[in-house]
């Protein structure tokens, strides 16, 4: 997640690169965890607020969590000085530690009781790299890439997880955030990262670095004793999970996600958890199983405080292949209306598991954009199935921190979509960096994205091509970083 810590206004949002903070949390879910960090966002809280509980399964938890957030002060905190000098941007050591939590603290404030102190043994952490911009020897920006893998239009795309923000008051619109940008998104297009996504809190900000809202991860609360009305499922029960059961989860979590646009992989260096580290980590893992013990849902939850009012049962994964597993999940759920009034549940975009509920009980209590940007034109061009016939140039322009402008030949056949860069003359559909992310992921067409002015020029021929090849895929995610 992405705390900025800017002007109030928006017009002050767009001009400034202002300062950030990100409350990571290491991703424990089906595709396993980084090093344990006991910070987790507790469902339906602010995202200030951070508390420790069991790690979410979908939920991404970050390795040393306390460095992104500082640690709680023991002395004075380093004095900020406006920088004089052009600043000096690198790869953040163990040796800058300190000056890392000490713009954590400023940003955000002591580190909750009971989270550990960040260490140099820890430090940066699987799957994460830090980067810093400094005047002289001191820390006045950083900014965290991390190493993800993401599910868009049924293919793997690498993808650079951007987190950790922040930047010291007095630097406010000075111009350290575009040269962070510069050089993250630099050394991610070398590792061959394809897009770029983010949390934001205030999206302003990153529009000036190509990013555009694609889709919201949402936490949304449904009323437990409604769950008693959902219809019995057919030829469907459920069992608890054990660490042997995982594996045929993280098989069903990938049949889902291969079929959306946005959600991670939970593969790679982001995700090292055991299968018993992600067990120990909820009050239950449940599995929908079928007549031959297939698996055909899960749900990840654990029990929140209490038993009257306020109890609740706070769910991380809700995913299913069938309605039947779906019922038997939300029944399961509603057998604790007696003790939980409400059970909340981590969700986007039009979730199926609502199709099977029988009011229209479903209430976001909290919501976090996602972003979106493409580094490699080419590549997330190539990904793209055959869905059209047609040949199209594009152009993007006004990207102020990654090589993407210029023009690009797009052409798309029943063997797929081919795209190289080009230099052709003549009127041809030009986006900006946020406009192209918004066709490219399926969250807009052409002519909704010629109406917020991110598209200009091109015929109507060429909008019909470029809508066809880009739709397909609805768009959700379940992981917040």
């Amino acid at each position: 997640m992405v705390v900025d810590l800017l002007a109030e206004d928006d017009d002050a949002l767009l001009q400034q690169p202002g300062r950030q903070l990100v409350v990571d949390h290491e991703e424990r879910s089906l595709g396993g965890v980084g090093a344990h960090d006991p910070t987790v966002r507790h469902p339906g809280t602010s995202p200030k607020a951070v508390l420790p509980q069991a790690d979410p399964l979908s939920a991404g938890r970050d390795a040393g969590g306390p460095a992104e957030i500082g640690c709680r002060a023991r002395g004075p905190v380093a004095q900020t000085v406006p920088v004089t000098t052009t600043p000096t941007v690198r790869p953040l050591t163990a040796d800058d530690l300190e000056q890392s939590v000490a713009l954590g603290i400023e940003a955000f404030g002591a580190i909750p009781d009971g989270m550990p102190r960040p260490t140099r043994e820890g430090f940066p952490g699987p799957g994460r790299l830090w980067w810093g911009a400094f005047d002289g020897e001191r820390l006045a920006g950083r900014m965290l890439r991390r190493e993800y893998h993401s599910w868009w239009h049924g293919q793997e795309l690498p993808t650079s997880g951007i987190a950790g923000v922040a930047v010291s008051p007095e630097e406010r619109g000075r111009g350290l955030l575009r040269e962070l940008f510069r050089a993250v998104l630099d050394a991610s297009v070398e590792r061959g990262d394809v897009v770029s996504t983010l949390y934001p809190t205030a999206p302003g900000i990153y529009r000036s670095s190509g990013y555009e809202v694609v889709t919201t991860l949402q936490t949304v609360e449904v009323p437990t004793a409604e769950l008693t009305r959902v219809r019995p499922p057919v030829g469907v029960r459920t069992r608890r999970a054990t660490a042997a059961d995982l594996p045929a989860a993280r098989a069903l979590y990938d049949v889902w996600a291969r079929a959306q646009n946005g959600p991670l992989t939970r593969r790679g260096p982001s995700f090292p958890a055991t299968d018993e580290d992600v067990i120990g980590d909820f009050t239950g893992v449940t599995l929908a199983v079928d007549e031959s013990d297939a698996v055909v849902g899960y749900c990840s939850w654990n029990r929140g405080r209490g038993y009257g009012p306020e109890g609740r049962i706070e769910v991380q994964d809700l995913l299913a292949t069938t309605a039947e597993g779906y019922r038997a999940l939300w029944r399961l759920l509603g057998s604790f209306a007696s003790v939980a009034v409400r059970v909340t549940v981590q969700t986007s975009g039009d979730d199926l598991a609502r199709s099977v509920l029988p009011t229209l009980s479903w209430t976001a209590i909290e919501s976090h954009p996602y972003m979106l940007r493409l580094l490699d034109v080419p590549a997330a061009f190539t990904a793209l199935p055959a869905r059209a016939r047609g040949t199209v140039v594009l152009r993007v322009h006004q990207d102020a921190v990654s090589g993407t402008d210029g023009s690009y030949r797009l052409t798309a056949s029943e063997d797929g979509v081919t795209c190289e860069r080009t230099d052709p003359e003549g009127d041809h559909p030009t986006f900006t960096p946020g406009g192209l992310a918004l066709l490219w992921s399926g969250a807009q067409t052409c002519a909704n994205v010629r109406m917020a002015g991110l598209l200009t020029g091109g015929t109507a021929e060429d909008d019909a091509v470029l809508d066809a090849v880009c739709a397909g895929r609805p768009l959700h995610v379940r992981d917040y970083f």
